[in-house]
């Protein structure tokens, strides 16, 4: 079934005159499953699972967001939000109206106070352009392409983040659109249980069309990667680990496997084969020290080396994430300290061993992430110590087969998690049931009493969501 075809939409029963009169209050485009055009607005990076709305609304500002939530809430459909489409494949729903905010891009440096106005769709590589030749950088993640406000809003996992925290720490402001229709500008003292609470708990309490961030005076950084053959793979996990408990909180980096697909696209030594890659970004004051730091790794020999001083404008490279959308599944889960032992158990699960999964990594945390930020917001889980997500592709394996491979993998790690889980990862089937793991438990209770405040009737529940406490409203359930 195509996705165009009616049967795969449940429309609400809205009057077309209203829908015409909401078309008359916004100047983006407002579209039905119908109409030419309604598949690439609601399209994002995740191809998996799409969000399938009754109506989807392009965003150019915050007028555009009030009108759509406004219609909305009067006809008791759920929002969803959407900026790069990302973590779609957890979460993404039936019915009810999607903001796409990809339109709503802006950039303001403030050099004074060394932060940046961002607006609601600007995407981390036009932050990291304009805050570069003031020698600042944002604390972006592994892929500049990524949406800033959603990426932030989950937490924010940064190549900076062991030395300065999560990106949700250097929040400034929140301008947000919540479920009444109102537009708030949101900060510690305006809006105090509000702001504690968007920090962590992403698109929850309405659409935020703006935020004020801080950057750092970060302009270079010592980074890359280093490539093994997979029949290292035993030996350069304990290393890696064996290296991670010595490194100071200026060094972050992970440690991935990947099974190459045996395909033209990549070079003739890797098709078929799997490879281990360790990612480094060492953010220091001074980077004379770096070489010194990475010779225990350097010392199994790689055959590939490009580590070296490069511009933060250049961060991208480290990772190489792919730019272009894909089907993909994944899992993911907080683990705590780790040995010989947990390694093996990874791998006797992993290629060669077994045909799935196609990509495994742990991301080294600590560092300034385990320590509470200078405001508090609801992020939790900072005791962890590594971050382990599992990724295949339904490019070239079939779901069924997924599934079962990827909780294998969790299931045998179960003795080193922390039970908790980064949201800005929970991207699996399970996403919207393991919303509680990413928050410790007294403040999920604390973001349910928010959530009855600004969202009684959970109309922003297209997400990894949290119901509204106490309400006795059936979709809060």
């Amino acid at each position: 079934m195509n996705s165009s075809d009616p049967q795969r939409f449940r429309p609400a029963d809205i009057d077309p005159a209203e829908v015409k009169a909401l078309i008359e209050r916004v100047r983006g485009p407002v579209l039905t499953p119908e109409d030419e055009g309604y598949d690439t607005e609601r399209a994002g990076y995740q191809l998996a699972r799409q969000h399938r709305p009754d109506l989807v609304v392009g965003a150019t500002g915050t007028a555009d967001v009030r009108a759509a939530v406004e219609f909305a809430r009067s006809h008791a459909l759920p929002v969803a939000v959407q900026g790069t489409g990302h973590a779609s494949a957890g979460v993404a729903g039936e019915g009810g109206v999607l903001i796409n905010t990809t339109r709503m891009t802006g950039v303001r440096v403030n050099l004074e106070a060394n932060t940046a106005w961002v607006a609601a769709g600007t995407r981390w590589d036009e932050v990291i352009h304009e805050a570069a030749p003031a020698g600042l950088a944002p604390l972006s993640g592994s892929y500049p392409g990524l949406a800033v406000v959603s990426y932030t809003l989950a937490g924010g996992l940064s190549l900076l983040s062991r030395r300065y925290g999560y990106a949700a720490d250097h929040v400034r402001s929140i301008d947000v659109v919540t479920a009444d229709g109102q537009l708030r500008h949101v900060t510690e003292e305006s809006y105090p249980d509000l702001f504690w609470g968007l920090r962590g708990g992403r698109d929850n309490f309405g659409v935020v069309t703006g935020i004020e961030i801080d950057l750092v005076p970060i302009t270079t950084l010592y980074g890359g990667s280093l490539q093994f053959p997979g029949e290292l793979a035993a030996e350069v996990f304990d290393t890696y680990l064996r290296w991670t408990a010595t490194v100071p909180d200026e060094m972050s980096s992970s440690i991935m496997q990947m099974s190459y697909p045996d395909i033209p696209a990549f070079p003739e030594a890797l098709r078929g084969r799997q490879a281990v890659h360790v990612r480094i970004a060492y953010a220091a004051d001074v980077l004379d020290a770096a070489e010194n730091l990475v010779e225990p790794l350097r010392a199994l020999g790689p055959m590939s080396d490009t580590l070296g001083e490069l511009p933060y404008t250049e961060a991208g490279s480290i990772y190489a994430d792919p730019p272009f959308p894909g089907f993909i599944e994944a899992s993911t889960t907080l683990l705590g300290e780790l040995d010989t032992a947990a390694v093996r158990a990874i791998l006797d699960l992993a290629p060669p061993h077994a045909s799935l999964p196609h990509i495994f990594e742990l991301r080294h945390l600590g560092g300034r992430l385990a320590l509470p930020p200078a405001v508090a917001n609801a992020v939790g889980n900072r005791d962890a110590r590594y971050l382990f997500n599992v990724v295949s592709r339904l490019e070239r394996a079939d779901i069924t087969e997924i599934r079962p491979a990827h909780k294998r993998m969790l299931e045998a790690l179960v003795p080193w998690s922390t039970g908790g889980r980064l949201l800005n990862f929970m991207n699996g089937e399970d996403a919207a049931k393991e919303v509680r793991s990413a928050y410790d438990p007294k403040d999920y209770q604390r973001l349910t009493e928010i959530k009855a405040v600004y969202d009684p009737d959970n109309t922003f529940r297209l997400n990894h969501n949290i119901p509204p406490a106490n309400t006795g409203n059936p979709t809060s359930a």
